[in-house]
């Protein structure tokens, strides 16, 4: 099963460079969208309805703002959005959660912090509770996956000049340590776990002064999973070469 990941910065952009054209080569079991900015009747049909695909929408009560969404060749067995623990997080759109024979899919937009301290506690906050609802579901018995824009590159290995940005959101040593309590509870960076010394692998890139092309960037974009469905990991990627946004997409293959 390919799974795969992208913060699109804007859905209707992608649309017009032939996003039903991208679909169909990178042929996806389950795609996962972040950033979409907009709601389901700001999409035209051809966005809703991609050849061979169902989707999900889930967009914040502000227009134009954060969104997920999620395409599915095989429906899910079910889909919600939220973690349904706190309305401040569940409000702007950024959590769409689909079961599946096997595993539970959180694609999550995840906030970014730098526009203040008041914003950088509401991601703080928006951490803890993912972590909150991701045990709760373990404890249920439920294999997780969790994809999407963590809007935080954990380690110096995962940003090109780790020293200009320590003081950036981000970067954060707050954030990262967040990441470290992530992973400290057994959650797995499947790409990391599978390249642990592999350097330049970025996600996101400035649109600002050529830093994609001179590739200086950030890893932001994750497939975490939980320890029971590491045996099942073929492979994790991250595609460079696929343009439209100033992310690239990350995949993820399960022996599923």
């Amino acid at each position: 099963m390919k799974l795969y990941s992208w913060n699109v910065n804007g859905i209707r952009a992608v649309e017009k460079r032939d996003f039903a054209g991208l679909v169909k080569r990178m042929s996806p079991d389950i795609l996962c969208l972040q950033e979409t900015k907009a709601s389901e009747d700001q999409l035209s049909d051809e966005l809703k309805n991609v050849p061979g695909y169902s989707s999900v929408w889930c967009s914040g009560e502000r227009k134009g703002y954060s969104g997920v969404a999620s395409f599915f060749k095989s429906p899910p067995l079910k889909t919600t959005s939220g973690f349904g623990l706190d309305p401040r997080f569940d409000g702007e759109g950024r959590i769409l959660i689909s079961e599946h024979p096997g595993f539970t899919l959180l694609n999550i937009y995840f906030p970014n912090g730098q526009k203040d301290d008041e914003r950088l506690q509401y991601k703080l906050g928006f951490y803890d509770a993912l972590l909150k609802y991701c045990e709760k579901r373990r404890q249920a018995g439920r294999p997780l996956v969790i994809c999407g824009d963590l809007n935080t590159a954990h380690n110096e290995i995962d940003i090109a000049r780790p020293k200009e940005n320590e003081n950036v959101s981000g970067f954060l040593r707050i954030e990262r340590d967040w990441v470290d309590k992530f992973e400290s509870f057994g959650y797995i960076d499947t790409f990391r776990k599978l390249y642990p010394d592999l350097k330049n692998a970025y996600s996101w890139w400035s649109p600002w002064a050529g830093a994609r092309t001179r590739n200086v960037g950030w890893r932001l974009d994750y497939f975490y999973i939980t320890p029971d469905l590491w045996r099942k990991v073929k492979g994790a990627a991250i595609h460079p070469e696929i343009t439209g946004s100033d992310h690239c997409p990350v995949s993820l293959d399960l022996d599923l």
